[in-house]
């Protein structure tokens, strides 16, 4: 055999043998050349909708193999639940009974932070403000200590790294502590990020490795032939794609084209934010500081003190209520009585995607080259190191991480089949 022609053969074998090329025989492409980056032919043109934490980190790791990847979004980059996060690493003290299989893939990304943060500054030229001074969960009364010890019983039998302080030991670390308060848990392996400052720093990322990034730009519909997805109608027009990763957040069920049994069950939960100004050289605060029944306080390195956040399942309603910033201002008062004289520099609501079990929802759907990224609720910054490598791995290779097993898309239609069995066939019929 000719050397070109065993050349030619030997390719169309090792295209074949990609778990991504499934129809049988291989489609060859051109190579593409996109700032400068060699992207191979046997690699798949990836479309990633949703440009949060999400999609940019999902498209940075497959820019970085030499995928071609296109990134389109609704509106500015990072403009939904990435930019109204608090950017808390808290793996440990959010833990609440229930969620032992998802604390073991928190854990995991949480690991991964510190080395992520350091490559991702590397490589776009932007700090993300990433801090491990730990996190504080404070009790203020005597119901609050029963209930924080509790909680802190329950999380140190999983093996988690805590320290039980007394109240004196609290105020030392942190003044500004109210007086009188009781007892406090103290977790230095749960850190924070900037997450506005991730958000450029990821979108610089993806850029420099060569991902093109569409803003304002929506995706109307996913198409789809022969059950398998192979591209998006956009406002710009037709994109083919060899596989699309769903990352579009609270709004992944508002792609048309997919069918409505084959989307995420995801829905959106309103949380009110405001941001204090201290003065940066004397914070009030160092670490990361959890309330009595869900509120934190979060301070920044450039003087804000994010406080945060109400829980409402109100739909997409994106007002700012009184009620909802006196809930705020009075939790962060009854632990730090000292905001009271820090003027509010801003307020916000964003829509954290929650889906059923409050789990995010990874890997392949039940469409061909369909992948889904969404669902992270409360653990959406947590986690974007885990997600972006276990999604670019299955893209690249065709197989997901043992850790993201449990969180496929498949267990919702586990749930259903075995509800449908329980009831049997009549009722479950009735009830569709």
């Amino acid at each position: 055999m000719p050397p070109s022609r065993a050349a030619e053969v030997a390719r169309y074998e090792r295209l074949r043998s990609n778990p991504l090329n499934l129809a049988g025989r291989a489609r060859r492409r051109e190579s593409v050349i996109i700032r400068s980056v060699a992207v191979s032919s046997s690699l798949p043109k990836t479309v990633v909708i949703g440009a949060g934490v999400m999609g940019l980190s999902i498209a940075w790791r497959l820019a970085q193999s030499g995928c071609p990847v296109t990134v389109y979004d609704r509106g500015e980059a990072g403009r939904g639940a990435s930019w109204a996060a608090a950017g808390m690493l808290a793996a440990a003290v959010e833990t609440e009974p229930g969620e032992e299989r998802l604390l073991a893939l928190t854990l995991e990304s949480q690991r991964l932070w510190p080395d992520f943060a350091r490559e991702l500054e590397g490589v776009s030229g932007i700090s993300i403000g990433y801090r491990d001074d730990g996190t504080m969960v404070v009790a203020l009364t005597r119901d609050d200590t029963e209930q924080l010890r509790f909680t802190y019983e329950f999380q140190k039998s999983l093996g988690l790294e805590l320290d039980w302080l007394s109240g004196s030991e609290a105020r030392r670390r942190e003044p500004h502590l109210r007086p009188g308060v009781p007892g406090a848990v103290l977790s230095l392996r749960d850190h924070q990020v900037e997450n506005r400052l991730l958000i450029h720093a990821l979108a610089e990322a993806a850029s420099r490795a060569g991902a093109v990034l569409y803003e304002h730009c929506a995706v109307r519909e996913v198409e789809l032939a022969r059950e398998r997805a192979c591209g998006v109608v956009t406002d710009r027009g037709y994109d083919r794609a060899d596989v699309i990763v769903l990352a579009a957040g609270a709004w992944s069920r508002e792609i048309s084209g997919i069918p409505r049994s084959h989307l995420p069950p995801v829905r959106p939960i309103k949380g009110q934010m405001l941001a204090l100004r201290m003065d940066p050289e004397t914070p009030l605060l160092r670490h990361v500081m959890w309330l009595p029944r869900g509120g934190y306080l979060v301070p920044r390195r450039d003087g804000r003190l994010v406080v945060g956040g109400t829980v409402e399942e109100r739909g997409f309603d994106d007002s700012v209520t009184a009620g909802g910033l006196l809930a705020l201002i009075e939790g962060a008062w009854r632990a730090v009585p000292a905001i009271e004289e820090l003027p509010v520099a801003e307020t916000w609501v964003g829509f954290r995607p929650g889906s059923r079990d409050d789990a995010p929802i990874l890997g392949p759907s039940r469409i061909d080259r369909l992948v889904m990224a969404t669902g992270h609720h409360r653990n959406g910054i947590l986690l974007t190191p885990i997600t972006a490598r276990s999604i670019s791995a299955y893209v690249l290779t065709g197989r997901l991480p043992e850790s993201v097993h449990p969180f496929t898309p498949e267990r919702f239609l586990n749930a259903r089949l075995h509800r449908a069995e329980r009831l049997g066939p009549v009722t479950a019929l009735e009830t569709r």
